[in-house]
């Protein structure tokens, strides 16, 4: 099968960054391209969560929760201890792979939505979820309870930063408006969101190529954690999806998601929590690695891995 036209525009990028050729998008236009994705993402979620019972959803919400607590305590023996990273860099890491990537998030759907194949759409709602409890983790493994953390400017940032707002934002206006009240807007949000994602990874592109000079310096286990935990974190997602009795389609978004890592909220949050801890590390990890990584083929992968559980369960 061949690559979708925003998976080609990611590799434009990250080919343009590697030989270092001037081709970087003027920060303000990255910041509208953000900012109609997030919103986007998160009103296609609003207006199937006017659809649903929010008690229903309840059970499948604490379970996905439930797994953005385990994927960090997960990854973090594993940095610490094969990787031999101090305590606060591995937690650091850790943090960033137990939260996810909205970019990856939104190249999965349109994967889905290129092949026609069906995926519970209230799976924004997981995405908002799943920024925090890593975040939280992380902060745990190294401070403890502690007061000394400065818990409301953290809060601030976690809660209140530019992601979650834009993305609950959008899932509540979606909830209240409805696919009625939200057609009026749809051609600004939905019908360029393909191009929009398109430029979007091309930026990313660039800022991944970025990051891949560093790995001559931390080597291949880097290398290999970007790659295989995403992997075995897909399997855990790919596995939930079908206990919760998701589609094919919403099993592989829920892997996608456990896949994915962080490179917006958590960094912010870190850098308040953990100011010690090394951003290089995290950053060559989850988007000089992990990001390219899940763009190119996790997630075809992931879809594999989300018909092969349902057969199983089948």
């Amino acid at each position: 099968m061949s690559l979708d036209p925003v998976v080609l525009f990611f590799i434009l990028g990250l080919c343009a960054g590697l030989v270092r050729a001037e081709m970087r998008l003027p920060s303000a236009i990255y910041e509208f391209l953000s900012i109609i994705l997030l919103l986007a993402i998160g009103l296609k979620g609003g207006i199937e969560l006017s659809k649903q019972s929010i008690g229903d959803l309840l059970p499948d919400t604490m379970a996905v929760v439930a797994m953005g607590f385990v994927l960090p305590l997960l990854a973090f023996p594993l940095l610490r201890y094969i990787g031999k990273f101090d305590k606060v860099d591995a937690a650091s890491v850790a943090a960033h792979y137990g939260s996810v990537s909205v970019g990856t998030y939104a190249v999965a759907v349109t994967y889905l939505t290129a092949q026609q194949i069906y995926f519970e759409e209230y799976m924004p709602l997981f995405l908002v979820l799943l920024e925090v409890p890593a975040i939280l983790v992380g902060i745990v493994l190294v401070r403890g309870i502690s007061k000394n953390t400065r818990w409301g400017k953290l809060l601030h940032e976690v809660f209140l930063g530019k992601s979650v707002v834009l993305l609950l934002g959008g899932l509540l206006i979606g909830w209240v408006a409805g696919p009625e009240g939200i057609e009026s807007i749809a051609g600004l949000f939905f019908d360029p969101f393909k191009g929009v994602l398109a430029l979007f990874l091309l930026e990313m592109g660039l800022i991944a190529a970025s990051q891949v000079s560093c790995l001559r310096r931390y080597g291949l286990f880097l290398l290999g954690f970007g790659v295989v935990f995403p992997v075995f974190s897909a399997l855990i997602g790919g596995g939930l999806g079908v206990m919760l009795g998701l589609s094919i389609g919403g099993t592989m978004l829920l892997a996608t998601l456990a896949a994915s890592a962080s490179y917006i909220a958590v960094p912010a949050a870190m850098r308040i929590a953990l100011p010690e801890a090394n951003p290089t590390l995290s950053l060559t990890a989850a988007l000089g690695i992990t990001f390219p990584f899940n763009i190119i083929f996790g997630i075809p992968l992931y879809h594999k891995f989300a018909e092969y559980f349902h057969t199983l369960g089948g």
